[in-house]
């Protein structure tokens, strides 16, 4: 496999993620994540190969939910999404490793994230990542969906 590089997103690449996922398709998300990029409240890690964006994944310090977020200790893990054709290859789990390392670095003692409950994937990657600890078992307009917990100290 190619060699890949894992950077931080400039707003500017912001529209490069449609390589990776449906930006037009989600609109309003797309805008939310963007407007949060902008104001600094999410970074976006990129991996790509060759210039060209496979997989991303973000870290959001502050959401409107104590579940999620608790400002200085708790940080959110928002959108690891890996490009359609390039799953199963463990881009995902060194995205969410990646994410991990850089919550640390930053000194918080715990990370969330929210998944859908039938993205049986995502929770086996999570799992293995140590994200074990159910906060919430629920249902949004989108599905059924868990809030997972790892702790980082």
């Amino acid at each position: 496999m190619d060699s890949y590089q894992i950077k931080k997103l400039k707003p500017e690449d912001y529209n490069k993620c449609g390589n990776i996922w449906d930006v037009e398709k989600k609109k309003k998300m797309a805008k939310m994540f963007y407007d949060e990029l902008v104001s600094g409240n999410r970074i976006t890690f990129i991996y790509s190969v060759n210039d060209e964006f496979i997989g991303e994944g973000s870290l959001v310090f502050q959401k409107n939910d104590p579940d999620y977020t608790i400002p200085d200790k708790r940080i959110y893990l928002s959108r690891m999404i890996v490009k359609e054709g390039y799953r199963n290859r463990g881009i995902g789990g060194i995205i969410v490793d990646y994410l991990i390392d850089y919550a640390k670095h930053l000194g918080y003692e715990e990370i969330t994230l929210g998944v859908d409950t039938d993205n049986l994937n995502a929770r086996h990657l999570y799992e293995k990542k140590g994200f074990t600890t159910v906060l919430f078992l629920g249902e949004d307009e989108y599905g059924e969906y868990v809030k997972l917990l790892k702790k980082l100290k």
